[in-house]
């Protein structure tokens, strides 16, 4: 996972300076003179294919489709456990200690499709990646295919214990943001609803008994979540706020009622 992150930071990094030697914001792929389609870093339906010419922001339509692949609105936060309401797990869960300040999240949206009603509102669904993971306290092993969430007591220090969940991310983004200001950028206000559908769960363990392992299985998470979620920014940055109203694992009684809140920092509007 670290080396998907610094990837990913470095093709942003990349990314930003290319965008900032180019006259637009974003990289377009012309395929049409009728419809707009385009690879871009975070947002960038200001500049406009239209009629074969590039028409810049002076000259942008006040509504209209916009379709794409992108890399935008990557998340790095903390992931947070709140069980029935409260953020101190209960006994029945208490298993599932973990290191509040290396439990995270990681997510980012590959395609998106919009429609800008004006210029300060636009709406769009896009897709993505989004990754929980849980750093666990306890020396333990969540244990695959078993009935319900189960664990075993290991008699090993590992340096790494890590209970993590992918899923992909399906957003629907309602962008309210202010006019451009005098060096062109501007602010948004940006909430929705979230849906997903888990691609896979994880244990990684590191130990000096047997060094690195890895373990695969679905391990009870829910197969489909469903949430809402806010960020607030301005230009190219800000900050997200994440919580799935439904619960974080499924067909296991003993976890009914916990969930998932996350917040942290945004790139890429």
């Amino acid at each position: 996972m670290k080396r998907l992150i610094f990837t990913t930071i470095m093709g942003l990094a990349t990314t930003f300076v290319f965008a900032q030697s180019t006259s637009s914001d974003s990289l377009k792929i012309k395929t049409d003179t009728t419809k707009k389609y385009h690879i871009s870093f975070g947002d960038d339906d200001d500049s406009d294919w239209h009629g074969g010419r590039h028409h810049h922001r002076h000259q942008k339509t006040s509504s209209g489709f916009n379709f794409g692949i992108t890399f935008s609105r990557f998340d790095l936060g903390l992931a947070t456990l709140v069980d029935n309401g409260s953020f101190t797990l209960s006994q029945k869960n208490s298993f599932l200690d973990y290191r509040s300040w290396k439990t995270s999240t990681v997510g980012f949206d590959v395609i998106q499709f919009g429609y800008r009603f004006a210029d300060n509102f636009k709406i769009y669904l896009s897709g993505g990646f989004d990754w929980t993971l849980i750093r666990l306290e306890k020396n333990i092993t969540i244990l695959p295919d078993q009935p319900t969430l189960t664990y075993r007591e290991d008699d090993i220090h590992y340096s790494k214990n890590r209970f993590s969940a992918n899923y992909l991310r399906i957003p629907l983004s309602f962008d309210i943001r202010s006019g451009e200001d005098s060096h062109g950028k501007r602010a948004h206000f940006v909430f929705g609803p979230e849906a997903g559908l888990l691609l896979g769960g994880m244990v990684k363990q590191i130990s000096p008994e047997f060094g690195k392992k890895k373990f695969y299985d679905d391990y009870h998470f829910a197969k489909v979540r469903y949430g809402a979620f806010a960020r607030l920014g301005y230009d190219g940055w800000g900050f997200f706020a994440k919580y799935y109203i439904n619960d974080m694992f499924e067909n296991s009684p003993n976890q009914a009622g916990l969930k998932n809140f996350s917040f942290g920092l945004m790139f890429g509007f």
